[in-house]
């Protein structure tokens, strides 16, 4: 079994491999660090989608801490922003509120190919493991390939998948999956949503009419609204946010696909400037590939700070 920070680690090479190489360039062989040597830090921050107002905040605390003699090496400086990357994801983080007087539904929502489906499934394969009861919603009913997959899930972790026909109407699957989650005192029930374009109006309205559908179903459903973000699109995650919020009270992100891109700071932007929590994030392809988010792992793999704590039990038997 991988520890869990190795799956961070690993996940996140590209941008640390990328932010190391940026940083090295910029401070190393530099005997006094004048302005240049902040915007060129600046600037490689821009360039991992930390945001313009992230990175400015970031640099501004190294300039500080120069002028107090406090930095004197790269290392110095990957601790410091790490530091800072912590504190901006800590502040916005909370735990998955899960309901206790029936099945917590969570909506999943985002544009074709964020991952959606593929991270309902693992969900659900990790929360059967840790012995709870999920049932998968097929609300993505515009495309028969979603349904099947989704199905597939179903039967490689055990859940019990609910479904209709191709064109089905993706309200009245979801009503149905509520009465179905809440008939077997399910405790999850993930509901795979169309990969709708956040500037397509009537799909948009489609998804607010199923919030309306899941309270009338189960009073307070749903209780979350994941946004699903692919980590490849970088700072559009942002206008993704802004336009989905329009539509439904988004309540925390899972951002996937994180080892295929050297962004990975479009996690901080989003949760800097949507207030997000991020509550997933995704590595790859394998089934611990989704971890929950864990800030500080995330920020030490995304500097190469090694994190002795960050083991599982199966690295300490």
């Amino acid at each position: 079994m991988k520890s869990i920070f190795s799956v961070f680690k690993r996940g996140l090479r590209k941008t640390a491999t990328s932010l190391a190489r940026s940083v090295e360039s910029v401070v190393s062989n530099v005997e006094k660090w004048d302005e240049s040597t902040f915007e060129e830090l600046e600037t490689a921050l821009l360039a991992a989608d930390f945001g313009a107002e992230t990175a400015f905040e970031m640099v501004a605390d190294i300039r500080d801490r120069y002028a107090q003699g406090l930095i004197h090496t790269s290392a110095d400086v990957k601790r410091i922003i790490a530091d800072d990357v912590v504190k901006i994801l800590e502040s916005v983080s909370r735990p998955i509120n899960f309901n206790p007087n029936g099945p917590t539904v969570i909506l999943m929502v985002g544009v074709n190919g964020c991952g959606k489906t593929t991270t309902a499934g693992k969900l659900a394969w990790m929360w059967k493991n840790d012995g709870k009861k999920v049932v998968l919603a097929a609300c993505d009913t515009f495309r028969a390939a979603a349904v099947e997959q989704l199905k597939l899930w179903g039967e490689r972790t055990s859940c019990q998948v609910v479904a209709s026909k191709h064109g089905a109407d993706p309200s009245s699957v979801l009503f149905d999956a509520v009465e179905s989650a809440k008939a077997r005192s399910a405790d999850i029930l993930l509901v795979d949503t169309a990969g709708r374009q956040h500037n397509k109006r009537g799909l948009m309205e489609e998804l607010s009419k199923m919030s309306r559908v899941a309270d009338k179903a189960l009073p307070g459903a749903p209780h979350d609204n994941w946004l699903v973000l692919d980590a490849g699109i970088g700072s559009n995650a942002l206008r993704q946010a802004e336009e989905f919020g329009k539509t439904v009270e988004l309540t925390g992100a899972v951002i996937t696909k994180l080892d295929g891109t050297g962004k990975g700071g479009m996690a901080v932007a989003i949760q800097r400037k949507q207030s997000l929590p991020l509550f997933f994030a995704g590595f790859g392809e394998g089934m611990d590939d989704l971890q929950p988010f864990d800030p500080a792992m995330f920020a030490e793999a995304m500097f190469g700070i090694e994190d002795e704590r960050s083991v599982t039990s199966a690295d300490n038997p």
